[in-house]
């Protein structure tokens, strides 16, 4: 029976602020399993948000005197204790993409221009008819590497301009939200578009040459599918993509850059199990969150779009650039070649243990298997083919 010396919307504040509470515990639980299913890894992205309402609901209950013991029970002051933990927790993992730790890609004092290199990723939506606003973005940016997903052929005529600036290019642009077009001012030695798991995903592989005549620079171009009931049921194929990246990127000694919209946070399990198989370094750790999505709700943002970089390379400048009509703001970074010296450790990437190789190659081939599974359903269902690809 309610207690009817306690007014009803003092019952019913109680009542909903505990609704939140357990709603925001479960959003800061989730994530901890290592299932794959898009409603667990959907937890993945919004912890700034998480926390936002982890606050909001302590603040509640300090002001409905949860504190304060009532009738010999202690539920009110556990439950702001729980709260508390969760809001550490979360706290713990955003921290690092804030400016209150050192950074993990050290700012260049390079001058020597012909050691720089800059690229921009832009996500444009495909739908997206701001062109000439892209355009211009990216001109403006006038950066050494341009990437531009969800580009179809029509993407690919409002962009065409670029090529006379940035004559080395790689295409393949697709209408199923997931093409891609590569420009590059420096010359390319190597440049592959690839399927890696799914056949309608393309990926860009590329070797550019610096301005200085003989430095390469290995370039991994990602746009995985997201965890989402429309696009992936499971994380499992880009989780797989990523990590087999990472994987070819730890059998080689080069400079390597990782970049795209990969679909995922920094801040995840898999991420940064990425980090560790490859030893890449992420430049946002110590210089910020720079969310890119979503461009039209500024309190639902978080990163998706990432630059993954090897030792080799030092910050010059990074920034998010303007909107472009999209639901991604566009990513600008500029590089400085500088070789560290490994015996000083100047600023190595993380290691991985042996643990984390045997996951990766695990996720690896739960990636394949399930490709592997959705080509059998297409072949004995030809409705299926339709239905993954509108």
């Amino acid at each position: 029976m309610p207690d009817l010396d306690v007014p009803f919307w003092l019952q019913l504040a109680h009542g909903f602020t505990f609704f939140l509470v357990v709603a925001a515990l479960i959003a800061t639980v989730l994530p901890l399993l290592r299932q794959t299913a898009w409603w667990i890894r959907i937890f993945d992205f919004p912890r700034l948000q998480i926390v936002g309402v982890l606050g909001l609901v302590l603040a509640a209950g300090l002001v409905l005197e949860w504190h304060r013991p009532t009738d010999g029970t202690y539920w009110g002051p556990a439950t702001l204790l729980v709260l508390l933990l969760a809001i550490g927790y979360q706290s713990f993992r955003i921290v690092p993409y804030t400016r209150l730790v050192k950074k993990q890609v050290e700012d260049s004092t390079l001058k020597d221009g012909r050691r720089h290199l800059s690229l921009t990723m832009m996500n444009v939506l495909q739908y997206n008819k701001q062109g000439q606003k892209a355009l211009q973005v990216l001109q403006e940016a006038d950066s050494d590497l341009i990437m531009a997903v969800e580009t179809d052929l029509w993407w690919l005529e409002q962009l065409k301009p670029l090529e006379e600036t940035h004559p080395y290019t790689c295409h393949e642009p697709l209408d199923n939200t997931y093409g891609l077009l590569f420009f590059s001012r420096l010359p390319l030695h190597e440049c592959e578009i690839k399927y890696l798991l799914d056949d309608d995903v393309p990926s860009v592989h590329a070797v550019v040459g610096l301005a200085d005549g003989h430095t390469k620079v290995r370039i991994y171009g990602l746009h995985p599918k997201p965890p989402a009931p429309a696009e992936a049921k499971t994380s499992t194929k880009r989780d797989a993509e990523l990590l087999l990246v990472g994987k070819t990127i730890d059998q080689k000694d080069e400079p390597t850059i990782v970049f795209g919209d990969m679909n995922d946070v920094a801040w995840s399990h898999t991420s940064e199990l990425f980090r560790r198989i490859s030893g890449l370094l992420d430049p946002r750790v110590g210089r910020g969150l720079l969310p890119t999505f979503h461009a039209e709700y500024s309190l639902m943002r978080w990163p998706l779009d990432h630059v993954f970089v090897s030792p080799h390379f030092k910050v010059d400048d990074m920034e998010r650039l303007p909107y472009v009509g999209s639901d991604h703001f566009p990513i600008y970074i500029k590089l400085s070649y500088e070789p560290h010296d490994k015996e000083k450790q100047e600023q190595n990437g993380e290691q991985a243990d042996v643990e984390d190789h045997q996951e990766a190659v695990e996720k690896i081939q739960e990636g394949f298997e399930e490709e592997d599974e959705e080509e059998q359903e297409e072949a004995t269902d030809p409705n299926r083919k339709k239905e993954l690809t509108t």
